[in-house]
C-alpha cells in the first residue's frame, strides 16, 4: 500500500509542476513539492512516528511561505536534475569493484538464482547495461541542469540577472524535464527489451507484459534491497 501511494504522489507531481510553471503558480508549485515531501515522509507517517508528522508541519509552513514569494517555482528547477543525478549516482556506484551491478541484481533475482550464478554473458551484458543507464542518466541530468540555467523568466541565470545568448521558455523547460525526459528513459528501456530478447532468447518470462509482471512480483522487500550500498560479490 505505501510503494502504491509513493507511486501516485510521484505521478501526481509531474502535472502539478508542469501546471505551476505553466500558471506561474507559487500556490501550484507548493503543491507538487509537498507531493515529493509525503512521498518521503508517507511511511514514518503511516506509522504514526511523532518525529515524520512535525516534519510534515515543519515541510508545510516552509512550503506555505515559499509560495508566497517570488522564489516559489525555483526548486521545481532543481528536482529533475536531483532526480536523475541521484538514480545516475545508484547505478554508477554499483559499477565499484567489489558490488554488485544494479540490473545485475534484477536479472538475478529474476532467474532466481544468486547473482554470482549467472552465466558469464549474463554477467558481462548486465554490467554493460547499468554502465549504459549511467551515462544516460548523466546526460540527462547535465540536459536538466542547462534547461534549469537558461529557462524564462524563472530561471537560475535569469533570477540572477545574468542574460543567456540561448534560452527556453518555462512551457519548454517543464515539457523537456517533467515528461520528455521520461519518455527517453521509456524509450531506452522498451529498445533495451527487445535487444535483450535477440541476446537471450531463452528468458525466464514470456513477453513484455509478463516481464512487468514478474519486476512487479518481486516484492517490497527486493525492492527495498535494491539500492543497497553494501552489496558485495559477483561483480565481475
Amino acid at each position: 500500500m505505501i510503494a502504491a501511494l509513493r507511486v501516485l504522489l510521484l505521478v501526481g507531481y509531474i502535472p502539478l509542476a508542469h501546471l505551476a510553471d505553466a500558471r506561474a503558480s507559487g500556490t501550484i508549485a507548493a503543491m507538487a513539492l509537498g507531493a515529493l515531501v509525503l512521498t518521503v515522509l508517507i511511511e514514518g507517517l503511516a506509522q504514526r512516528r511523532a518525529a515524520h508528522w512535525c516534519a510534515l508541519v515543519v515541510a508545510s509552513a516552509a512550503l506555505f511561505w515559499l509560495s508566497r514569494t517570488p522564489y516559489a517555482l525555483m526548486p521545481l528547477l532543481l528536482v529533475p536534475p536531483l532526480f536523475t543525478g541521484l538514480i545516475a549516482w545508484w547505478f554508477a556506484r554499483s559499477l565499484r569493484r567489489g558490488r554488485v551491478p544494479l540490473v545485475r541484481k534484477v536479472v538475478a533475482a529474476l532467474y532466481g538464482i544468486p547473482a554470482d550464478e549467472l552465466s558469464p554473458r549474463h554477467r558481462t551484458y548486465t554490467r554493460g547495461l547499468t554502465a549504459a543507464w549511467s551515462c544516460l542518466l548523466v546526460l540527462l541530468t547535465l540536459l536538466n541542469i542547462g534547461l534549469a540555467l537558461v529557462a524564462v523568466p524563472n530561471g537560475l541565470l535569469a533570477h540572477a540577472g545574468i542574460a543567456s545568448p540561448v534560452t527556453v521558455t518555462g512551457e519548454q523547460w517543464s515539457f523537456i524535464a517533467n515528461v520528455a525526459v521520461y519518455g527517453v528513459l521509456g524509450g531506452f528501456a522498451t529498445l533495451e527489451y527487445f535487444v535483450r530478447k535477440l541476446v537471450f532468447p531463452v528468458r525466464p518470462y514470456a513477453n513484455l507484459i509478463d516481464f512487468a509482471r514478474k519486476m512487479a512480483a518481486l516484492g517490497p522487500a527486493f525492492w527495498r534491497d535494491f539500492f543497497r550500498s553494501d552489496d558485495v560479490g559477483a561483480a565481475r
